[in-house]
C-alpha cells in the first residue's frame, strides 16, 4: 500500500511528517510513504497572519491536494489548523502531544523578571501578545514571521530582547537556546492543540485500509484533549484574531479544562476552569461553553 503525504516545507513540518511516517511503518512496515512537499500561502509571505487571512493559509494548499486526489493525508501542526474546517475534511488522527506550553527566548543577561521593563519582545500572534501585555502593558511587542531558526536569528539581528516560541518546536528540533524561560500555565496559557501533530483526510475518500491504519497511529488522549480544545474555540467563534487559549489535560478518567480569553491589549482577561470525568465529556464541555458565553467572553475577544 502507498500513502501520499502532503506537508509544508519547513524543517519542523518535515520532521513532523517523518514522525508520522515512523508511526505508519510501525503498524505496517510494507507501506510505502511518498512525501508531497507543498509551499503554503502562509510560507510565501512575512506579513502577520492575522492581517492576511489567518492560520488557514498554512492549510489551504494542503487541503487542495487532498481535494484533487494528489495526496491521501496531510500533516499539520494542529494549532495551525482553524478550529472550524470544511466538512469535507476531518482530523483523522493525532500523534502523542509534545509539551504544549510556550517558551520565552531571552537575550543574554536577561531574566523573566525583566518582563517588568520596556523590553522588545517578538511575537505575531494576538493570543501571546495579549497575555504579554496583561503581564506588562509597557512591553513593546514586535511582529515576527519565519521558521523557528529564522526567528531565533532575528533575536540577534533585529534589536530584540526576547522571542516567544512553542516549547514543542524547540523540543522536536532539539534547539538549545542559552537563555530560555518556560512559561507556566498561569503566565501564558497555550493555544488550542499546541504541541500536537494532526493528520487530516478528505472524509469521503478515505479507504478502509487507511482508516484502520490511522486509528492505530492515533493517540487517543491527545485526540480527545485537542478535540475538546478546538471545540471550545469553534464554539466561541474564534479565529486568528481571537486571543483565546485552551488547554485540556486527561489523566485516566479525570479531565481538567482551562480556557483564557482576553481583549486585544490584555487589559481584560477572563479565566475559566472545569474538572469533570471523561465519561461525562459531552455534557460537561457543552455546559462549559454555555458558561463562557453567558459570562460574555465572545464580547471580550472582540474588544
Amino acid at each position: 500500500m502507498k500513502i501520499r503525504i502532503a506537508t509544508r516545507l519547513s524543517p519542523l513540518a518535515m520532521l513532523q511528517t517523518n514522525e508520522v511516517i515512523e508511526r505508519i511503518k510501525f503498524f505496517d512496515p510494507r507501506c510505502v510513504c511518498e512525501i508531497i512537499k507543498i509551499e503554503s500561502e502562509g510560507d510565501l509571505t512575512d506579513a502577520p497572519l492575522h492581517t492576511i487571512g489567518g492560520k488557514g493559509l498554512f492549510v489551504s494548499k494542503l487541503e487542495m491536494a487532498l481535494e484533487n486526489g494528489s495526496a491521501d493525508i496531510a500533516v499539520h501542526s494542529l494549532k495551525d489548523v482553524p478550529a472550524l474546517i470544511n466538512s469535507k475534511f476531518t482530523i483523522a488522527a493525532t500523534l502523542a502531544r509534545e509539551e504544549p506550553i510556550d517558551a520565552l527566548l531571552l537575550k543574554e543577561g536577561l531574566t523573566i523578571s525583566d518582563l517588568s521593563k520596556n523590553l522588545n519582545i517578538a511575537t505575531s500572534g494576538p493570543r501571546r501578545r495579549s497575555q504579554l501585555l496583561a503581564i506588562n502593558p509597557k512591553l513593546n511587542i514586535k511582529p515576527i514571521r519565519g521558521n523557528i531558526q529564522t526567528r531565533i536569528n532575528k533575536l540577534q539581528t533585529d534589536n530584540l530582547d526576547g522571542l516567544i516560541v512553542a516549547k514543542a518546536a524547540l523540543n522536536r528540533l532539539k534547539i538549545l537556546h542559552p537563555n530560555v524561560h518556560v512559561f507556566t500555565e498561569e503566565q501564558m496559557l497555550p493555544a488550542a492543540a499546541q504541541g500536537a501533530i494532526g493528520i487530516e483526510v478528505k472524509s469521503t475518500d478515505i479507504s478502509p485500509y487507511l482508516s484502520d491504519l490511522l486509528s492505530l497511529v492515533n493517540d487517543s488522549l491527545t485526540f480527545q484533549s485537542t478535540e475538546i480544545e478546538r471545540l471550545v474555540v469553534a464554539s466561541l467563534e474564534g479565529n486568528c484574531l481571537s486571543p483565546i487559549s485552551a488547554l485540556c489535560k486527561i489523566d485516566n478518567q479525570d479531565v481538567e479544562l482551562k480556557v483564557r480569553v482576553s481583549n486585544q491589549d490584555g487589559t481584560e482577561v477572563h479565566n475559566e476552569l472545569k474538572r469533570f470525568k471523561l465519561k461525562n465529556k459531552i455534557d460537561a464541555v457543552n455546559d462549559f461553553i454555555e458558561t463562557l458565553i453567558r459570562k460574555g467572553v465572545k464580547e471580550i475577544i472582540q474588544r
